[in-house]
């Protein structure tokens, strides 16, 4: 089986999602990308099929212009928005995308979710992005690519980097996250999820969307992430 090590990882980074509650019924998917050379291959979950009953082999191999290599299912509807942020996003291995619940409420608001505590700074160096809504041309002229554009276009246009801030919300649809691996995407995704149930409840407190002061977020995203980072285990 081509890529075996590689689908059995987004086999279980996919049964995550489902485990984790991130995506109702059929909804997500994650995929896992595979870099050695000249060859880089794709692997995501096909398009409609149930959680519980996916298997290694249904995981489908695709390279990073969506054409199948290997699988004999088709692959998820998202794949386009998948190989194009792996391709503008090369320090990337894995994605998630998920419809949870309060990250998907705060896309549809087309509202970005403010640092408002040390949860969040851990995690994500500032505010979870939302992208600009897709305009009727990009729809029509490609919807899924399209949804990959508007995602780097985000990332491109406020100079953010995709592993400190590792997820943005679609205007309109829902959450994609991102990590080193297909695990930990789904990780990133589950926090996101997480973070942003917090906020809607910290908001319904009135608590101020400008946030904790930068300097306490930015203290706790780099004792987590910076170059003498002090948390968990060398």
């Amino acid at each position: 089986m081509l890529l075996e090590s590689l689908r059995k990882e987004v086999l279980r980074a996919n049964q995550e999602i489902a485990r984790r509650g991130l995506a109702p019924h059929t909804f997500g998917n994650a995929s896992g990308i595979h870099r050695s050379g000249s060859q880089v291959l794709v692997v995501i979950k096909p398009s409609g099929v149930d959680y519980a009953t996916l298997t290694a082999v249904d995981m489908v191999v695709t390279d990073l212009d969506s054409k199948i290599v290997d699988g004999r299912l088709r692959p998820s509807s998202d794949l386009e928005t998948h190989t194009l942020l792996y391709r503008e996003f090369p320090e990337i291995g894995g994605i998630a995308h998920t419809h949870s619940e309060f990250a998907t409420a705060w896309a549809q608001a087309c509202r970005p979710i403010p640092c408002l505590g040390t949860t969040h700074a851990d995690y994500f160096h500032g505010p979870v992005p939302v992208t600009e809504p897709l305009t009727a041309e990009e729809v029509a002229e490609g919807y899924v690519r399209n949804t990959g554009a508007v995602i780097i276009r985000r990332f491109r246009s406020e100079c953010l980097d995709p592993i400190a801030v590792p997820g943005v919300l679609v205007a309109g649809h829902a959450a994609f996250a991102w990590g080193r691996t297909a695990a930990e995407a789904v990780e990133n995704a589950d926090v996101l999820e997480y973070i942003a149930r917090l906020a809607y409840r910290s908001i319904v407190l009135e608590a101020s969307e400008s946030g904790i002061p930068v300097y306490v977020s930015e203290h706790h995203y780099l004792r987590k992430h910076g170059p003498t980072a002090t948390y968990g285990q060398r």
